[in-house]
């Protein structure tokens, strides 16, 4: 028994280099920053008191600031502190304001109009949540060149469990795709994505008829589908299986983008995938880009690569600037 708690405490709480971190946060602040920028078109439209849902809907725990400031103003400002936020987390300036703002400003659009998100967008909810817990600005930031350039390649140490808590939903996302899946008739029977690629309203690229309505085809695409989802619910966590199932995920998922208009679900995903690369991988691929940039022809790149002469990532953690909350 003592062993299973050593484990779980290990797998929680024992502080990882925040390499894997810092790219996921850099990354997913482009993903919202693109995600904030799609919804300017129709902004007042989906939005706005005088849109097609005139005032907030009256669903429990369906809040937001939009709720509470339901006019013109609030639409815009909270689309202007969204693209800012969103801008700060990608280089990782006030990263623990910026991730706040973000995960308010996600939440205020999805919960203001519901009808116009999907589940990619859900996804994006809950990453934002979680980045919010986490100590993001630690790698690979402004905040980290402001407190320690001369360290600003190293990673240092931090308990991970804001990051598990993203591979965790990774995991529980395909777990209850496929389960939702499975309970119905379409995707037993190996028709589902004949279905799916047969609506009109949302196909990207419009098949052949002849392939769209292929038996043999379909059916390899509809259960080949369910295998690798299902395979990505269990074998992220396999560290030799990872990187090929990993491949297949986004085999998958780009064709699914390709063909569909499924909004950020796939970049969402992505993103979340670059939680399971290992620490250690990621310091060195990183460490390795840091070298090609200390021969770039452009002074600044080549500033940014020198700062610090430590080339690894330290194997002890730095403790918490005083400034900021403690939170993990």
């Amino acid at each position: 028994m003592s062993a299973v708690v050593a484990r779980w405490k290990r797998f929680w709480f024992e502080p990882v280099p925040t390499s894997t971190l810092g790219v996921v946060r850099a990354v997913f602040g482009l993903v919202v920053l693109a995600w904030t920028l799609s919804l300017a078109p129709d902004l007042f439209t989906f939005f706005s008191r005088r849109g097609i849902i005139a005032a907030h809907l009256n669903i429990p725990l369906e809040i937001g600031l939009l709720r509470w400031f339901p006019g013109n103003g609030m639409v815009v400002g909270l689309f202007v502190a969204l693209v800012l936020a969103s801008v700060c987390l990608v280089v990782g300036y006030r990263t623990r304001l910026a991730s706040l703002v973000v995960f308010l400003g996600v939440l205020s659009f999805e919960h203001r109009n519901p009808f116009v998100f999907n589940s990619g967008d859900g996804l994006v909810r809950l990453i934002a949540f979680y980045l919010m817990l986490a100590p993001a600005g630690a790698s690979l930031s402004l905040d980290r060149w402001r407190r320690a350039r001369d360290r600003f390649w190293e990673f240092p140490a931090r308990a991970p469990w804001a990051l598990r808590l993203i591979q965790v939903q990774l995991s529980i996302v395909y777990a209850a795709t496929v389960w939702a899946k499975v309970r119905g008739t379409d995707w037993n029977d190996g028709t589902a994505v004949s279905y799916a690629l047969g609506i009109a309203d949302i196909d990207r690229i419009h098949l052949p008829l002849h392939l769209v309505m292929s038996p043999a085809l379909m059916n390899l695409a509809t259960y080949g589908a369910l295998a690798i989802e299902a395979s990505l619910a269990v074998l992220l966590w396999n560290r030799r299986a990872r990187p090929w199932v990993v491949g297949l995920g986004i085999l998958l998922h780009l064709g699914i983008d390709v063909t569909i208009m499924v909004g950020f679900f796939s970049f969402a995903l992505f993103t979340a995938y670059l939680a399971f690369v290992p620490e250690d991988t990621m310091a060195a691929w990183l460490l390795a880009r840091r070298r090609a940039l200390q021969e770039s022809k452009v002074s600044l790149l080549r500033r940014w690569a020198s700062a610090g002469p430590v080339d690894h990532a330290p194997a002890e953690p730095e403790p918490e600037p005083a400034s900021a909350p403690a939170l993990s």
